[in-house]
This record gives structure tokens, sequence and C-alpha cells, in this order.
């Protein structure tokens, strides 16, 4: 397998279960159970599934008013997609250098 499609399956996997996290905390908090913690929900969405934690945000109408969470989960895709357009063009490389200093 490719290192490429091992990335793809990861995305996919990490999208579906943040999805599925949201629904999870949309149901228990429905049902007055223990909720998902709220960092849960954005570990998944900075480690490949902010798409799908926030498809679950909209589609659920879930932590759709609580600030700050819900700026965070929509802030997380942007600074993704910008960082993914940067990197080639070799501003990943003075990102992460600054983060060393």
């Amino acid at each position: 397998m490719t290192l490429l499609a091992l990335l793809l399956f990861w995305l996919i996997a990490a999208n579906l279960i943040g999805f599925l996290v949201m629904l999870s905390d949309k149901r228990r908090a429905e049902l007055g159970d223990r909720r998902v913690p709220e960092a849960t929900l954005l570990r998944w969405s900075l480690f490949g599934g902010s798409l799908g934690v926030l498809a679950g945000q909209q589609l659920l109408r879930h932590k759709t008013r609580k600030q700050p969470i819900a700026s965070i989960i929509k802030a997380i895709p942007v600074v993704q997609a910008l960082m993914a357009i940067a990197w080639p063009m070799g501003l990943g490389a003075i990102v992460m250098n600054g983060l060393r200093a």
C-alpha cells in the first residue's frame, strides 16, 4: 500500500470517526448521559477528522452556539487547508522552524 493510499484511508477513517463522535455526544446530551469531552472532539478534528467533525456540527446542529469550541471547529479545517497549500511551496518548513525556535 502506498503512502498516499494510507493517508487517504486515514483521512476517511478519521472523518467518519469524528462524525460518529459528534453523533454520540449529541445523543448523550439528549439523554442526559455523560458527555464526550470537548478535548476529544478537538483531537479528532486536529488529527484528520476536521471535515467529519464540522459535518457533524452542521448536520446534527450540535455545538453550534457554544463558544469557543464552535469557532475552533470551524477554524481547524481552514488552517489545515492553508497548511496543505503552503507546504508544497516551502512555507511548511518555515512554519515548522518557527515552532522549534
